[in-house]
């Protein structure tokens, strides 16, 4: 229908309030977790997350956008990976922990994390990663933590299978599924409450690690949120 004059400049001084409060256009970078500077092999969620947060922040920008946070399985790729829900625990912060009290400067610090500081070599990271992994698992209590058993029950929908799959993956050697015993393969319900027995510790590790993830995760987004900044 045909638009009285004071109603199109109505129209028009509207939009451009509005444009005025929530600019149309906003831009930002895409940079992998694992692209971040570390002495430690590979990036993660500490210090220098939170330092290229402030840089975005510094430049005008509004989004950080990453790539898959996913543990990466056969050729390291994040695409091929175990779990659509579980997060790679290479990226939890070796120093956040530290600061935590799950670890001790002795414990990661001096190791070799690769002669290449430009490239992540994650045939070293599969075997040093994971028992500096342990060791803060193994001090972290559960009990002085109630969060923990409240982020267990909150992903049980996935974590619980994701755990003892993982458990189960180490005790065979790292083996496809498809080659563990037949009780197994077909999810037979005593094989698996024996499974859940025999390899609790190994079960509650990976919750533990789950854990670690999420909270550092979280606390990047927060501190993020903070700078005006989405990931």
């Amino acid at each position: 229908r045909r638009i009285h004059q004071s109603e199109r400049l109505a129209v028009r001084l509207s939009l451009s309030t509005e444009l005025e409060l929530e600019p149309m256009r906003k831009s930002g970078i895409l940079m992998h977790i694992s692209s971040l500077p570390s002495p430690y092999g590979i990036g993660s969620f500490g210090a220098e997350a939170r330092r290229f947060v402030d840089f975005l922040a510094a430049g005008g920008q509004r989004f950080w956008q990453v790539l898959p946070l996913s543990p990466t399985g056969f050729g390291d790729s994040p695409y091929q990976s175990c779990s659509a829900f579980a997060g790679n625990p290479y990226f939890i912060d070796l120093d956040l922990l530290r600061e935590a009290g799950l670890l001790e400067n002795e414990d990661y610090v001096n190791l070799n994390w690769g002669a290449d500081p430009c490239r992540v070599d994650y045939a070293l990271l599969y075997t040093q990663r994971f028992s500096v992994l342990r060791k803060a698992a193994a001090r972290f209590d559960a009990q002085a933590d109630p969060d923990f058993a409240r982020f267990c029950a909150g992903e049980a929908a996935w974590l619980d299978d994701y755990a003892l799959f993982m458990a189960l993956k180490d005790a065979h050697g790292g083996a496809a599924w498809t080659q563990w015993e037949r009780p197994l393969r077909f999810r037979e319900a005593g094989a698996l409450d024996e499974a859940r027995r025999v390899y609790d510790a190994d079960i509650r590790f990976y919750k533990v690690l789950q854990y670690l993830f999420s909270r550092q995760w979280n606390a990047l987004h927060a501190y993020a949120r903070g700078k005006d900044l989405e990931i």
